[in-house]
């Protein structure tokens, strides 16, 4: 043990892809004792040669330290690794992507099986783990005290940011913004095959296509606010009747540019519909309505 790893909380990591080990380098970096275990051994040689000791089965590995973080690829994949590993009186935190129904579920299999539970939603790429001020960071939910005990160590890779003793809450954050990052991505992607035929330059555009989604992103401040009041017409410029009528010549454009409107024509068709139950004076959260139940 070297001299920076008295006093800090000794970890054991299952699983070492890509985020399982920049996870395991960032404790490391930080001088906390590491014990790690992953299917393919040979994935582990690195970070032996860094100071990890590395453990031959994740039971072994489990019952190494009291803290173990799950970093692994699925829901079935916790299931395989942690078989056979004794878990009371462990706690057990699972950064493994999950459903929120998975994550409730997990956390009554651990409590079943004498573990402390929390679940955690990551919210970053391996390159951001461990670098400060990249914007990383990670959800927790469940146990709130546990979330407390190691929060400091849970906050080497990456920040934290504790949603609630809902096990489940973490992966539905999780989910919720990667679900709103995949629809800006899918309206960028629709701007950039309208000018995909044109002598426009992409890298042209990209700054201007940037900084409108920066503009139009405070917009969800006044979705939340109409969805706590029950008053969706509140503070509305551009009402929805207006954005219909708008509608026509975006698909006309998008015909026009040979380009398929299946990544816009769904969201114009529940703006539509909202508009037909004599909605037109709201803006655009009714649309949420129609997406629930």
């Amino acid at each position: 043990m070297t001299r920076n790893a008295v006093g800090k909380t000794p970890v054991t990591l299952l699983g070492l892809g890509a985020m399982g080990t920049a996870l395991a380098r960032a404790w490391l970096a930080a001088g906390h004792p590491l014990t790690v275990w992953n299917r393919t051994p040979a994935r582990a040689a690195a970070l032996a040669a860094e100071g990890a000791r590395v453990a031959d089965t994740a039971a072994e590995a489990v019952a190494a330290n009291t803290l173990t973080v799950v970093c692994l690829l699925d829901d079935t994949s916790v299931d395989e690794a942690l078989a056979g590993a004794g878990l009371v009186g462990r706690d057990l935190v699972n950064l493994t992507t999950s459903t929120p129904a998975q994550a409730r579920a997990r956390a009554e299999w651990a409590r079943e099986r004498g573990a402390r539970y929390l679940d955690g939603g990551i919210m970053a790429v391996p390159p951001m783990i461990g670098v400060p001020d990249t914007g990383g960071y990670v959800f927790y939910s469940g146990s709130r005290e546990l979330f407390e005990r190691h929060r400091a160590t849970l906050g080497v890779p990456a920040g934290t940011t504790y949603v609630g003793a809902d096990a489940g809450h973490a992966a539905l954050h999780d989910v919720a913004l990667l679900s709103a990052m995949y629809g800006m991505f899918a309206g960028a992607a629709h701007a950039f095959a309208l000018i995909r035929e044109e002598d426009i330059d992409p890298a042209a555009l990209a700054p201007l296509l940037a900084d409108w989604l920066t503009a139009m992103a405070p917009a969800v401040h006044q979705t939340a606010g109409h969805l706590r009041s029950g008053d969706y017409t509140e503070g509305v410029v551009s009402n929805l009747a207006m954005q219909v009528a708008g509608t026509p010549t975006f698909l006309r454009t998008a015909e026009e540019q040979g380009v398929s409107p299946e990544l816009l024509g769904p969201y114009f068709e529940l703006m539509r519909r909202r508009l037909a139950e004599g909605s037109g004076e709201e803006g655009l959260t009714g649309v949420i309505d129609l997406l629930v139940g």
